[in-house]
């Protein structure tokens, strides 16, 4: 593993990326935003490139946040509805910064801060960061503990741990958007293959807030039990059929027939949105359709739904998530 010097903010804070490297995988990670730069994998000639999307330099995360390309997403991953939520009998108001609601921890969340970063023997890289009570509406000082495994294998294990001194909530994830053809291939919509062990889903209103009960996925497009060619017009969460676990299970796969690349996505998480990157607009390097976010969380807007499961975080108790990713190739 090695460190370098990125690039800097424009108030003179540094911003440092790290490289870490094993069987034949090469992962690169920016300080600012926990973002996972590049992911390199080997195709099935052996040919490696980078298979998720990011930016080369620093300015153009700056300059177009919203995709939130490779980072870390909180204190809330996904939509709050309104931008509150009640806890405890205290409401709590949240930047509404997605038409009415609270997207991915406001105007200033996880992904637009620079985290501590230190290594952890040759493959491990520990990015920690405190969140201060009432940063961006959140209540409660949360101190996170994001931690970035390269495993054997090539093997990439995202572990996440959080503690709070005052009731909270808290849902963590990270937001690449993959291609497996490589990042500058063009479309991945249309031309990936994707499984997804999920009976239901949860159906959304206009400003994509779950509306009445998960739906059953059976007959609509929304199935993706058994692999099939991914289409445009996806941003909804997936009810895993496992639940919440306490050691990551494999949940997803995604394909690339053109490459031979393949994607395992494992976790302890009960859900997963499919995001298919209909918003990305003429001022990005990247098409619509050009990604494919596959985000491992809760369910969005939790904190107002008591029928969801919890995302609520109590002084003494520790949050944990894990995401693993396996690459490999088919012939």
């Amino acid at each position: 593993m090695r460190s370098e010097l990125f690039d800097a903010l424009p108030d003179g804070t540094d911003v440092h990326r790290w490289i870490l490297e094993r069987d034949g995988v090469r992962v690169r990670v920016l300080t600012y935003g926990s973002i996972l730069q590049s992911v390199e994998t080997p195709d099935r000639e052996g040919a490696r490139t980078s298979v998720s999307l990011g930016f080369d330099d620093l300015a153009g995360y700056l300059a177009h946040p919203e995709p939130y390309l490779g980072a870390l997403v909180g204190r809330y991953a996904n939509r709050i509805a309104g931008g509150r939520f009640e806890l405890d009998g205290r409401v709590h108001a949240l930047a509404q910064n997605n038409g009415p609601n609270s997207l991915h921890g406001g105007e200033h969340g996880f992904d637009k801060r620079v985290w501590d970063a230190e290594p952890v023997g040759e493959h491990t890289l520990r990015l920690t960061r405190v969140s201060s009570d009432g940063e961006e509406g959140f209540p409660g000082r949360l101190e996170i503990t994001a931690t970035y495994a390269l495993e054997e294998g090539g093997v990439l294990r995202l572990s996440y741990e959080a503690v709070t001194d005052a009731p909270t909530v808290v849902n963590l994830t990270n937001h690449t958007y993959w291609n497996l053809g490589g990042a500058a291939s063009g479309t991945a919509v249309g031309g990936h293959e994707l499984r997804i062990a999920a009976g239901k889903v949860t159906a959304v209103d206009a400003d994509l807030i779950p509306a009445g009960a998960p739906q059953d996925v059976d007959g609509t497009r929304f199935d993706f039990r058994e692999s099939r060619k991914v289409g445009a017009g996806y941003d909804h969460n997936y009810v895993l059929d496992k639940g919440v676990t306490a050691a990551a299970e494999e949940i997803a796969e995604l394909h690339d027939p053109a490459s031979g690349r393949v994607l395992t996505i494992a976790t302890t998480e009960p859900g997963i949105q499919l995001y298919t990157s209909d918003g990305f607009d003429e001022s990005l390097p990247f098409a619509p359709g050009d990604g494919i976010a596959l985000e491992t969380q809760h369910f969005p807007d939790s904190p107002n739904r008591p029928d969801f499961p919890s995302t609520v975080l109590r002084p003494g108790e520790v949050y944990r998530s894990q995401t693993v990713y396996g690459f490999g190739v088919r012939p």
